[in-house]
């Protein structure tokens, strides 16, 4: 026979998981989730979404990235000099309209798409976030390192926030691209990129310039993603709450205190 099929669980259902995790009223967190690991939910996203609010209260705020999707992504592994005339026809990227990346999941999109989530105006490092605190968070964002100095990540580690990981997988922790931007590394790599963006004139092509959040701020030898080793060891520390959210292994973690730890492990081990 085979396994019995996983439960459906309501709002007050997950809520009430997030609450034994630790989720407090008023809380700043910046959410990562899997429904296939959260398993069957009335309404699907929505309602996750729902019993997170539930959760941290009208005066808690939730943070999301979100990226873009971008399917002339392929230019920028062009030469640099041939990018602005390929990007001609592109779909100009728009801060209100254009769709999350796909990479970062179903829940993001439906985040973007809520009432009351305001976005930033980013081609790259876009993020949503809904709550007293979501302008704060969000608004005069840096065009080049999205993730380094006055980002949503540094915001979030001075609001005291928190990491919500929902069944995400161990490579997903956005916070840690704060601490490349603090890490004292020499020789970080960094990237530039062509993008073509929608502005009140008409289309625009512009560049980005940030530490390489792609294939990492340098070569790390091992198969593994450096981001994923950090949070194991980060985890096997047992600073973190962990359990479940639903179906899903679930993780709230402070994110300065994970920055922290990831400036010193990326000091000793990216050389």
């Amino acid at each position: 026979m085979g396994d019995m099929a996983a439960p459906t669980r309501s709002i007050d259902d997950l809520a009430s998981d997030l609450r034994a995790l630790g989720v407090e009223h008023g809380s700043v967190l910046m959410v990562h989730a899997s429904l296939k690991a959260i398993g069957p939910v009335e309404d699907g996203a929505r309602s996750v979404l729902a019993a997170i609010r539930a959760a941290i209260g009208d005066d808690g705020t939730m943070l999301m990235v979100l990226g873009a999707r971008d399917d002339w992504a392929w230019v920028n592994d062009r030469p640099e000099d041939l990018r602005p005339g390929l990007l001609a026809d592109a779909e100009p990227f728009d801060a209100l309209t254009t769709p999350a990346d796909p990479d970062v999941g179903v829940l993001a999109e439906v985040f973007r798409t809520a009432p009351d989530t305001l976005v930033s105006d980013h081609p790259e490092g876009r993020f949503a976030a809904s709550g007293p605190a979501a302008e704060a968070l969000l608004s005069d964002v840096p065009w080049d390192d999205y993730y380094g100095a006055s980002s949503p990540l540094e915001r979030l580690v001075a609001s005291e926030g928190q990491v919500l990981r929902l069944g995400a997988d161990l490579d997903t922790a956005t916070i840690l691209h704060y601490a490349e931007f603090l890490a004292p590394v020499a020789d970080k790599r960094r990237v530039r990129r062509c993008r073509r963006v929608a502005t009140p004139s008409g289309p625009e092509i512009r560049w980005v310039e940030t530490l390489d959040d792609s294939a990492g701020i340098v070569d790390f030898d091992s198969d593994e993603d450096y981001f994923a080793v950090i949070l194991t060891a980060y985890l096997e520390t047992g600073r973190a709450v962990q359990g479940r959210v639903g179906g899903a292994r679930s993780e709230l973690i402070a994110a300065g205190d994970l920055v922290e730890f990831g400036v010193v492990w990326m000091a000793e081990h990216l050389t």
